[in-house]
C-alpha cells in the first residue's frame, strides 16, 4: 500500500446516475423506463413480483464503493444526489445515513436530465476552492458530462477517481480522470465468504417458562400451562430497504452494535483485497497499513473487543484466506494465493 496517510478524500455520488446504469446493465438497455422502476414501491402487495426481484437483483453495494474510496486516503465530505423521495432511491437511505453520507434533495423542479450533474458539479469546484487540504476527488457517475468537471479537478491539483457501470459510462472520461475504476471491478465485488471464516456465535437464550395458572373445577384440580413458543430466527437483511423504513427506525440514530466477528472478517477481506488493488496480488502488505484501512472502513474496529491481545492475532485467526510473510516476524500479510 502506498503511503497516503495525510490524504484526504472528497466522495461525490450521482445516485440517480449509478442505480440506473447497474439496473440497465443486468437488465438490458433501458430496462429501468420500460420496468417502470422509478414509481414501483417494493412493499405494494400489487407490485409486479419479477421487477421487484431485478430491483433486488441490481441492488448497489454503497459500501464497496464507499471503501474503495477510503483506500486513497481519510474521506472527508461523502455526498450522494438524488430525489430521495423516491422509492428506488428511499430503499438506500438507511445504509448512506450508517455510513455518514450527506444526503442532497434533488426536488422535483431540479430533478431533470442535468438537474444532479450541475449541482454536484458546483458543490465540488466550490468545495475544492474551499477546503485546500481536500487531495482527492473519488467521483461516482458515467456521464460525459462531467468530463469538464475532471478536467477543472486535475487542473486545480486534485487527483480525480472516476467509478461508472460497464456500458453506460462515457469512454472519454476515464480519459479526463488520474485513475477510474469499473463498478465490477472494485475489490471484493463478488466474492463469497471461505467456509474457514469464523461466523457469528448467537447466544443461545432460553425463554424462561410462563407462569402456571391453577382452576378448581369440582373436587379436580386442573394445571393450565401456556405453550412455550418456538424461538424465532432472525431473517438475512434485504438487499433494498422498503421505503420509509430509515424513519420510522430513527435512520442512523440507532446505538452501535459490538462488532460480530463476521463482519471484522469481511473488513479484514476487503482491506487485503484493497491493498492488493494497488500493490499486486503476491504483493506482501504491511500489518499496520491493513489496520489503518479497516479503521477507515469501519472506526469502530477494536480488536481487543472481538478477544485478541493484538491485531497480528485477530488476522492469524483468519488463516483460512489470510498469510504471513514467515520472514517479517508478523509484520507482512497477504491473502493467501487460491490453489488450483
Amino acid at each position: 500500500m502506498a503511503d497516503d496517510a495525510d490524504n484526504r478524500v472528497a466522495v461525490y455520488i450521482d445516485f440517480d446516475n449509478i442505480v440506473i446504469s447497474r439496473y440497465n446493465q443486468l437488465h438490458g438497455r433501458g430496462a429501468f423506463q420500460s420496468d417502470r422502476v422509478r414509481q414501483l414501491i417494493l412493499t405494494d402487495p400489487a407490485a409486479d413480483p419479477e421487477v421487484v426481484e431485478r430491483v433486488r437483483e441490481a441492488t448497489v453495494d454503497i459500501g464497496a464503493i464507499l471503501d474503495y474510496a477510503s483506500s486513497f486516503g481519510q474521506i472527508v465530505i461523502s455526498c450522494a444526489y438524488a430525489d430521495w423521495s423516491q422509492p428506488v432511491n428511499a430503499g438506500y437511505r438507511r445504509q448512506l445515513i450508517d455510513r455518514a453520507v450527506d444526503l442532497t434533495q434533488m426536488f422535483a423542479l431540479s430533478a431533470t436530465k442535468n438537474g444532479a450533474d450541475i449541482r454536484l458539479a458546483i458543490d465540488v469546484v466550490e468545495d475544492m476552492f474551499r477546503l485546500s487540504d481536500v487531495t482527492h476527488v473519488v467521483l461516482v457517475a458515467g456521464d460525459s458530462d462531467y468530463v469538464a468537471l475532471a478536467q477543472r479537478v486535475k487542473r486545480l491539483g486534485r487527483y480525480i477517481v472516476a467509478v461508472g457501470v460497464a456500458g453506460a459510462t462515457s469512454k472519454s472520461l476515464p480519459a479526463a480522470c488520474n485513475d477510474f475504476s469499473l463498478y465490477d471491478d472494485l475489490p471484493g465485488m463478488g466474492a463469497e465468504e471461505s467456509d474457514s471464516e469464523p461466523a457469528d456465535v448467537q447466544p443461545q437464550v432460553t425463554p424462561p417458562p410462563k407462569a402456571t395458572k391453577s382452576t378448581t373445577t369440582g373436587d379436580k384440580k386442573t394445571v393450565a400451562t401456556t405453550k412455550t413458543e418456538p424461538k424465532r430466527t432472525s431473517k438475512p437483511p434485504q438487499p433494498v430497504e422498503a421505503p420509509g423504513r430509515a424513519e420510522e427506525s430513527g435512520g442512523g440514530s440507532e446505538p452501535a452494535a459490538k462488532m460480530s466477528p463476521r463482519a471484522a472478517t469481511r473488513l479484514l477481506r476487503r482491506a487485503l483485497e484493497l491493498g492488493h488493488d494497488k500493490t499486486g496480488h503476491d504483493e506482501w502488505l504491511h500489518t499496520s497499513e491493513v489496520k489503518l484501512q479497516i479503521k477507515r472502513m469501519d472506526p469502530s474496529f477494536h480488536e481487543k473487543s472481538l478477544g485478541y491481545s493484538s491485531f497480528t492475532d485477530f488476522v492469524k485467526s483468519r488463516a483460512g484466506f489470510a498469510e504471513f510473510d514467515k520472514s517479517s516476524n508478523g509484520q507482512k500479510v497477504r491473502l493467501r494465493p487460491a490453489t488450483a
